[in-house]
């Protein structure tokens, strides 16, 4: 009976076609709506490195001045200071870490046809590929003895390769940045993931980093850290007293061997903490915080207010939609009170009757679903179209396919409740006389 039904819906869409039209294009819009709007914010709030999100963790060493400290209020900085950064790489028991900081700078093409040109990277230690997964189109990461040592090395991004070189492999190749040669060792393959969870403090380019260099070597240049550079005291002039001081600007990653490694990772910073305390640092003595990936997308606010409120008025606009498609099924299911009639005459259940009617609303969901789907992959483009980040947001998944669907025909089962069960309520004595 489900395959009949589902074909007298499919022929019922051609009865009365401007109402029907205007019941599926209704639908399709407040579809379109909330699933482009939920799309982008399963992007931002989803895993972005899944099956190593609970083994990654970013710490948290308050080593801010006491004057004004409330303890549980918000920090005004949640970076490291560099002597920090430097002691936990040189010590730790997580099975990697790494320290980074975003920097910029100028690049003279080898072609003469393209001017110098400013470019905004990285730089991290040699452990950011491994622990992050950063897939390499070509070449590999900068060697140990190359971080040791601060080597005029440079990994560039796909974009910024073919921009420079063309399609040629460029690994070996000589590069002009800030009027020093630095020697390619890597391009980056396709990979710049959305949020930028690995640096949520501080700006970037939308295509991702441009280009990376050993951290080492970005200090040895005394490059100018690019985002947020907080100092809670007064410090000397010079890069050397930026080093040494308590000014915060790194920022820092650990990732452990299984996640039950956390608590001794906790332990271990706790007693680092305490090791600093008797050397005169760390005197507010607030607690030290370890997050793993989601929790830091959720401490930093990936996804804001504003995103969340936008979701929520997108339901809304839904629900308003439904309202008027239950208006117009009221007014398709009332035209048909004498078929209706004749039907419960002949023998028909109000059961058989409703589930007729009831399909042939999963039909109209199923169209408004089609619809809305293609009004959302429009809706979609168009976000993309304001900004290269908001591009690589913008997308739809399997997932959300599916969703689409999900939404659109519970939407329109939940519609036609009320006009189903009004159509079951008719008198067949009442019909057959008036006919």
């Amino acid at each position: 009976m489900f395959a009949y039904y589902f074909k007298l819906g499919l022929r019922n869409l051609r009865r009365n076609p401007a109402l029907t039209a205007l019941m599926v294009l209704i639908l399709a819009v407040g579809v379109a709506a909330s699933v482009s709007t939920l799309a982008i914010l399963h992007v931002m709030s989803g895993d972005p490195i899944p099956g190593k999100s609970d083994r990654l963790f970013v710490p948290f060493i308050d080593n801010g001045q006491p004057d004004g400290y409330v303890p549980g209020a918000e920090p005004v900085d949640m970076q490291m200071a560099y002597p920090d950064a430097m002691n936990l790489l040189r010590k730790h028991p997580a099975e990697r870490a790494t320290a980074m900081f975003g920097t910029g700078m100028s690049v003279e093409p080898p072609r003469s046809d393209i001017p110098a040109f400013q470019a905004y990277g990285l730089a991290p230690t040699r452990a950011f590929f491994a622990m992050f997964d950063v897939p390499f189109l070509h070449g590999q990461p900068w060697t140990a003895d190359d971080e040791a040592r601060g080597a005029n090395v440079v990994i560039l991004n796909r974009t910024v390769a073919e921009k420079l070189f063309g399609d040629a492999n460029p690994v070996g190749q000589r590069l002009i940045m800030n009027r020093e040669p630095f020697t390619v060792v890597g391009v980056l393959g396709d990979w710049n993931p959305m949020p930028r969870y690995y640096k949520l403090i501080g700006s970037g380019p939308a295509t991702g980093e441009e280009f990376m260099i050993p951290m080492a070597t970005a200090v040895r240049k005394e490059l100018t850290p690019y985002g947020s550079v907080n100092c809670s005291q007064v410090r000397d002039p010079g890069y050397a007293s930026l080093l040494a001081s308590e000014c915060t600007w790194i920022q820092f990653w650990f990732e452990t061997r299984s996640a039950f490694e956390r608590a001794d990772l906790q332990s271990f910073l706790e007693n680092y903490a305490g090791e600093q305390r008797k050397l005169g640092r760390l005197k507010r003595n607030a607690p030290i915080e370890l997050y793993d990936v989601m929790a830091w997308m959720e401490v930093r606010k990936v996804v804001g207010n504003d995103t969340k409120l936008s979701a929520w008025l997108a339901f809304g606009f839904l629900i308003l939609c439904l309202v008027n498609t239950v208006g117009l099924l009221l007014a398709k299911f009332s035209a048909r009170a004498s078929e209706v009639g004749i039907r419960r005459a002949l023998g028909a259940s109000r059961r058989a009757i409703f589930q007729q009617f009831l399909i042939e609303t999963g039909v109209i969901g199923l169209a408004g679903g089609l619809l809305g789907l293609l009004l959302a992959f429009g809706a979609l483009a168009l976000i993309g179209m304001q900004s290269r980040s908001m591009a690589a947001m913008a997308r739809m998944d399997w997932e959300m396919l599916g969703l689409t669907f999900a939404i659109s025909l519970c939407a329109a089962l939940v519609a036609g409740l009320l006009p189903t069960w009004r159509a079951c309520q008719v008198t067949p004595a009442i019909q057959l006389k008036s006919q």
